[in-house]
């Protein structure tokens, strides 16, 4: 009942309760917003769906976690050192089992920069070894980005490259719950990462999923590539509850509609684009009035639909 509630009222007021103007939802903590039980064992800070700053700490995914009745895994290494430990205060409120193994959901600085708190308490950090090339090839440029914005709040913060990682799939058995770390295929970003409980019908989809704000698409993002791993092996898990990278926890038929469909709708719009002889500079302005709503849109539409160009240009 609790996530049929969530869901119902996501879905009723999303651009009121997912807008970037919304204030700091959790003012006594780093956390943009206190954790809540999606399922019975399954918890979910839900960050902004807005840009990193320091008004949301750089709280602006998901920070997830497990109970697993001997130990709890957390989801995420969080933007900061900080925004970690305020993650960490919020778990040992809900219970006195210690945090076992940290997952990295790709090599975003909001999902690894947080590393170095849980590595200081010997925590195992497991992440995509796609995700750790990045974190060991970018990382420094990733912590310059998150002190640029976070200030006095990045204090503490090393880039800490995670100490154990995976090709395809991870299992981590654990107190009274099997959880699947998988990495599907070609997503949103390299190395994103799926933490899929068969037996609770929930995927902690990560950035493969989105459905309150604009999916962003990168210089090295192959959309085709996303589109079949999402309507593909994703899709054919067949969860009934999906907690996404940002957002709000939701349900498959919300995410297929604002993942795939959304970059269907886009690449159709560039194809055609394109056959009438089109460029770059007018790919900017094809037509993306039906996903206006979503937060981050001022921020990314015309720059999805320059980068959509580029790569489907030499397609």
């Amino acid at each position: 009942m609790r996530l049929t509630y969530l869901i119902a009222a996501s879905l009723s007021a999303t651009t009121a309760m997912a807008s970037e103007d919304i204030a700091d939802k959790y003012p006594q903590s780093e956390l943009y917003d206190k954790p809540v039980e999606v399922i019975p064992h399954v918890f979910s800070a839900i960050g902004a769906t807005a840009p990193p700053t320091y008004e949301n700490a750089g709280h602006n995914n998901n920070l997830s976690f497990i109970v697993t009745g001997d130990g709890v895994v957390v989801i995420n290494g969080g933007a900061s050192a900080r925004l970690a430990a305020a993650l960490h205060d919020e778990i040992k409120a809900v219970t006195d089992q210690p945090v076992k193994l940290v997952i990295n959901e790709n090599g975003q600085g909001h999902a690894i920069l947080g590393n170095s708190y849980w590595a200081d308490l010997g925590v195992d950090i497991l992440a995509h070894e796609d995700a750790i090339a990045v974190v060991e090839a970018d990382g420094d440029f990733i912590l310059q980005g998150m002190q640029g914005y976070n200030r006095d709040r990045a204090e503490g913060t090393e880039v800490v490259v995670p100490n154990l990682s995976f090709s395809d799939k991870h299992v981590v058995e654990m107190g009274d719950v099997t959880l699947e770390v998988l990495h599907l295929g070609p997503a949103h970003d390299p190395g994103d990462v799926q933490v899929w409980i068969p037996e609770w019908d929930i995927v902690i989809a990560g950035d493969i999923a989105f459905h309150e704000r604009m999916p962003p698409i990168f210089p090295e993002t192959d959309t085709d590539a996303w589109i079949e791993t999402f309507d593909g092996p994703f899709t054919a898990l067949g969860a009934t509850y999906v907690i996404p990278g940002h957002g709000h926890p939701t349900n498959m038929a919300q995410v297929t509609r604002y993942t795939s469909d959304y970059i269907k709708d886009l690449r159709a719009k560039i194809g055609a684009h394109i056959e009438e002889g089109g460029d770059l500079a007018g790919a900017f302005y094809v037509d993306q009035s039906n996903w206006q709503h979503l937060d981050t849109f001022e921020e990314l539409a015309t720059r999805n639909a320059g980068r959509v160009f580029e790569e489907m240009e030499w397609e």
